[in-house]
Parts: C-alpha cells; sequence; structure tokens
C-alpha cells in the first residue's frame, strides 16, 4: 500500500518553496504537494494526508507536482512559483501547450531495445529536459529481446558522453539498483517514454509492490499496450518521490529552443565556425556544418534530427503565439463592442 508520509521535507518541500509564503500565509493556510491530476479531481498530500482540492476556474492551470496553498475548505488560494516545468504541445491539431509535471529533478527516459528503439525520440526527450534544466537519465529496457545492446547504449551515449545510461531487463528487479543512486530523498525524478517500453514495471519494481498495471507487447509491431491513465506521484522506498506518466506516441515540442540547442551543442559550435553569420547550410562557401558532414565529422541522421527538431519548434512556437496575438485581439474587440453598446444604451 502507497503510505503517504506527513513530512513535507519527503515530499519536496523546500526553502525555494517556504520563501514565497508570508509568516500570515504559513499561520492561517495549509501546504500540500498535487500527487494525482484526474478530470474530476485534484489530489495533494500535506502533514495530515491526502485531501481532495476544489480548484477556482481563475488560477493557473495545474499539474502534477504542482505545490499549493489552500485553506480550510479545501479551495486552493494559490500555486507557488514552479523550479522546473515539463509541457508539451497538445496532441493533434490543437494549438495549445499541455502541462506535464512541475518541480522534478530528474528526468528518466525509458526506451525499449526491441522494434520501439528509436535516436530521434530519445532526442527528443533531451531537449525537453535541457529545456527545464532538469538532468537526463537514460534506461533502456528489454535487454533479453535485443542482440546488440552495447551497440545500441553505445550509440545512445554518443548523444551525451555524460548523461547516465543504464540497459537492463525491467522484469528482473536485480538490476533496477542501478537507479538507486537518483533516488535519494527530497529528490522527485519524472519517467517519460513510449507506451509498453516498461515505465510500470520499472516503477513497481522501486516501489516494491504492483501499483500500477503492467501489459504485454503486440508481437506484429512491438509496441505496448497503453496500462498507465493518469499521472501520479508516488513515493520510494528509498526516500525519492517517483512519478510515472502515461505513454506519448506524439511528443511535440514548443518553446524549446534553448533545450534543442543544448542538446545539439555540438552542432550549435559547428554554425558559429561558419564564415558568413546568415549561412543556411546549404552549398554556401565556408560552411563548417557542411564541412563536417563531408569530412563524416557530423552524423547525417544527427543533423537531420537537429533541422526536423529546429523547424518543429519554431513552427509550433509560433503557432501559438499567432494564437495568443489573435486571442488578445479579439478580446480587446469584444470589449469595445461592449463598451459601444453600453454607450449607446445611456443614450451617449
Amino acid at each position: 500500500m502507497n503510505i503517504i508520509t506527513p513530512d513535507l521535507h519527503q515530499l519536496g518541500w523546500r526553502p525555494f518553496f517556504a520563501q514565497q509564503l508570508t509568516l500570515e500565509e504559513l499561520n492561517h493556510f495549509s501546504v500540500g504537494r498535487i500527487i494525482a491530476h484526474h478530470r474530476s479531481r485534484i489530489i495533494a498530500a500535506c502533514k495530515v494526508g491526502e485531501v481532495i482540492l476544489n480548484q477556482n476556474s481563475k488560477h493557473d492551470k495545474l499539474c502534477v507536482g504542482d505545490w499549493v496553498l489552500f485553506d480550510s475548505l479545501n479551495n486552493i488560494i494559490k500555486r507557488l512559483d514552479r523550479y522546473s516545468i515539463f509541457e508539451r504541445k497538445s496532441p493533434g491539431t490543437k494549438i495549445t501547450n499541455q502541462l506535464i509535471a512541475a518541480n522534478i529533478d530528474s528526468l528518466v527516459i525509458v526506451c525499449a531495445l526491441n522494434q520501439d528503439f528509436n535516436l530521434n525520440r530519445i532526442e527528443r526527450y533531451i531537449a525537453i529536459a535541457h529545456e527545464a534544466q532538469v538532468d537526463p537519465i537514460v534506461v533502456l529496457t528489454k535487454t533479453d529481446l535485443c542482440n546488440d545492446v552495447a551497440q545500441k547504449q553505445s550509440s545512445v551515449q554518443a548523444l551525451d558522453p555524460f548523461m547516465p545510461i543504464y540497459a537492463l531487463n525491467a522484469l528482473d528487479n536485480t538490476q533496477l539498483h542501478y537507479l538507486e543512486n537518483h533516488c535519494q530523498p527530497n529528490q522527485t525524478i519524472a519517467f517519460l517514454g513510449s507506451s509498453g517500453v516498461g515505465k510500470s514495471t520499472i516503477v513497481n519494481g522501486l516501489l516494491g509492490y504492483q501499483a500500477l498495471e503492467t501489459g504485454s507487447i503486440r508481437q506484429d509491431d512491438g509496441k505496448g499496450k497503453h496500462t498507465t491513465t493518469h499521472r501520479a506521484l508516488k513515493f520510494l522506498p528509498q526516500g525519492a518521490i517517483l512519478m510515472d506518466t502515461p505513454g506519448m506516441r506524439e511528443l511535440q515540442l514548443t518553446q524549446c529552443q534553448q533545450g534543442v540547442n543544448e542538446t545539439f551543442s555540438e552542432i550549435i559550435e559547428l554554425t558559429q565556425q561558419c564564415r558568413f553569420n546568415d549561412c543556411q547550410h546549404n552549398q554556401e562557401p565556408g560552411c563548417a556544418v557542411n564541412k563536417a558532414l563531408i569530412d563524416g565529422m557530423l552524423d547525417e541522421r544527427r543533423y537531420n534530427s537537429y533541422l526536423k527538431l529546429q523547424k518543429e519548434q519554431a513552427f509550433n512556437s509560433m503557432s501559438l503565439s499567432n494564437r495568443k496575438a489573435n486571442e488578445k485581439s479579439f478580446g480587446k474587440m469584444i470589449h469595445r463592442v461592449q463598451n459601444e453598446a453600453k454607450k449607446r444604451k445611456r443614450g451617449e
């Protein structure tokens, strides 16, 4: 059974949050951390255990991991500032951002070594981690279904020589000790990865009990069945807080320029060596990027992945900016029409 500790420190409370509250607020209200966010209710953990909170539509959007201030009636007063936030463009054609998790210290990127193995997808997750200024950790699962584990692990390590990478069989709990160093008290760990890669199995192994339902993979394409249905915080025996999220088959970047640049830092360095500041890296003379591609110093797959993510995040960010501008313009028009109607009614 997942027992919620009443110790705020175990929930991830730290001076960063305490400094945002006045003495009066601490005396009259309670603080809690959102541990589950369903469509119909928000559950937070606090000193007295778990509480169901009432969200006011005027407040900012909330997500799992947020710290909130609430009154005796469990009405949310305000959300505390975050030190990290993960978000993505909403799936489909919606031009909106979707919050994933807040106040995370480490991002565990889970990728299977079977047919689901995809370096481009891993780079997407790393870019999101860098944008949120969170350390990425890569866990490669299903080693029992892969004949070239070392080669694939090496290809992932080449993305970042300093990034922790572990290859394991999620069904073997004895191999989960690799992650213990990242499960220290007061630390919050988030798990991201496609459906069926073994996130829920790892979570259950770390917790020591069957907290999440797991599913088998489809034999035709090696993809997994979606098992996790909502985001939630869970508490590890080692003291860390663990977050499991639903599988994401579509992860579109937005407002992630810094994250993309950090993920592909070697390409950014090359662009700064080009002869012309406005080099498009096509056939311009003195292009350091083209030279690196021809000389084999820059992997073509990685460069194409960089171009794709740059284009994607730029397009989605521009779409969001245009949408916000249109909404602001529309709001001003409505306000003007309402004022004119009031004046006509008064006979002005």
